[in-house]
């Protein structure tokens, strides 16, 4: 055991190696071929630990995304022709690849019509048709929530180098961003044709980099760490979220109440309340509230009729910078401390939306001694409390 012990730990450092060379653009044929043995040999859980280990280095995101993509294209061949057995079409991961199968018909689809549009970019008819693509297309963001919100909380439960999600949660977000652009240009009266290629492109790219990560590395390799008793038990939140093409046959299963939970009346100090008036209260405000403990872990968060941004289940108990893109955990970070140092108590952001104006504010919750215990985090729509002026003492409700 000790001696393929060893042997693993000299294939990933030399991995390592490689994808160090390749992000500090140092790679080249005559080094490939020093490398090509290593290639050979590589699994999905080698892909795996590399990356985690990357992640420790602090490379820029932007960086270790390109260095990525140019080291797995090296990867490619040993990843795809690595044995596993595929799941059950009916299993958890199998309607995630139905859906990836879903995306690479309508990524087929599109094709044609880049060719046509490129040969009359002033065509609107090609440009309308695009544009309804693109809009379907963009519904796999559904999938990439369910990765987020409720897949990666157990990877991160299941298994120990699970730091390579951040890597993958950045190209969901790199391909949000290109679908809303891309039917921004194709809407443009002044049509970009060199920006729509540019952005197009990237999307093609992305999404078929993503689907294959996830059927050849991510996919085997939590197969191989958690249960698929576990791995079924996500249907039921991601059955909440929706999936964007292919949704399996079952039916949610209805959520039982634990039976040690009592329901006592809770001492608030201003009144009493039962822990079901106490959900009711938060989750009639007009605000999304997501609590985070003392120890960075999340504890709560209410669930109004309508909610500003997604919440799970599976996020209980995470830590807080796993529930945000790599991109901006830096600043969650920034907050946190600064509220556990006592140098700050609140912080302010607003941003536009969906054509909603929306406040998100982030509270030091602390004890009657002023010690630290957490974080509150409110968001709140106020496009209308933007517009109001003067006073209105009368009830109208007409």
């Amino acid at each position: 055991m000790s001696e393929f012990t060893n042997h693993k730990e000299k294939r990933i450092a030399k991995l390592v190696e490689l994808f160090e060379l390749v992000i500090r653009g140092e790679m080249n044929a005559g080094l490939v071929k020093e490398y090509q043995d290593v290639i050979d040999r590589t699994g999905p859980a080698d892909v795996i630990e590399v990356v985690d280990w990357l992640i420790h280095l602090k490379i820029p995101m932007p960086k270790l995304k390109k260095g990525i993509n140019k080291a797995l294209n090296l990867l490619n061949k040993p990843l795809q022709e690595f044995s596993y057995t595929p799941p059950a079409a009916d299993s958890f991961t199998g309607c995630l690849i139905q859906n990836n199968e879903q995306l690479d018909l309508r990524l087929k689809a599109i094709r044609p019509l880049l060719k046509e549009l490129n040969l009359a970019p002033e065509n609107q008819y090609f440009r309308n048709e695009l544009k309804g693509k693109f809009t379907d297309l963009a519904k796999m963001d559904q999938h990439y929530q369910i990765k987020e919100n409720v897949f990666f909380p157990l990877i991160e439960e299941f298994m120990p180098d699970y730091r390579c999600l951040q890597v993958m949660w950045s190209f969901h977000d790199d391909i949000r961003s290109n679908i809303k652009a891309v039917i921004q240009v194709l809407d443009d009266p002044n049509f970009d044709l060199k920006a729509f290629n540019r952005l197009s492109g990237d999307i093609f790219f992305n999404m078929y980099a993503i689907k294959f990560r996830e059927e050849r590395i991510l996919f085997p390799v939590a197969s191989d760490f958690i249960p698929e008793n576990k791995l079924n038990e996500l249907f039921r939140e991601s059955l909440e979220i929706g999936f964007p093409y292919i949704n399996p046959e079952i039916t949610a299963p209805e959520v039982l109440t634990h039976p040690g939970i009592s329901s006592a009346e809770v001492d608030l100090k201003t009144g009493f309340l039962s822990a079901e008036q106490i959900r009711l209260v938060f989750n009639h405000l007009p605000v999304d509230i997501t609590y985070v403990d003392e120890n960075d872990k999340v504890k709560f968060f209410s669930t109004p009729e309508k909610r500003i941004f997604r919440r799970t289940n599976s996020i209980i108990g995470r830590e807080v910078k796993n529930c945000h893109p790599p991109e901006s955990v830096h600043v969650v970070e920034q907050i946190v401390e600064a509220f556990r140092n006592g140098t700050k108590d609140k912080a302010s952001f607003w941003i536009q939306m969906k054509g909603e104006f929306i406040l998100i504010q982030y509270f030091a919750v602390r004890d009657e001694q002023g010690n630290y215990k957490g974080v509150v985090e409110v968001s709140q729509e106020i496009t209308e409390i933007r517009e109001l002026q003067g006073e209105n003492r009368l009830l109208d409700w007409e």
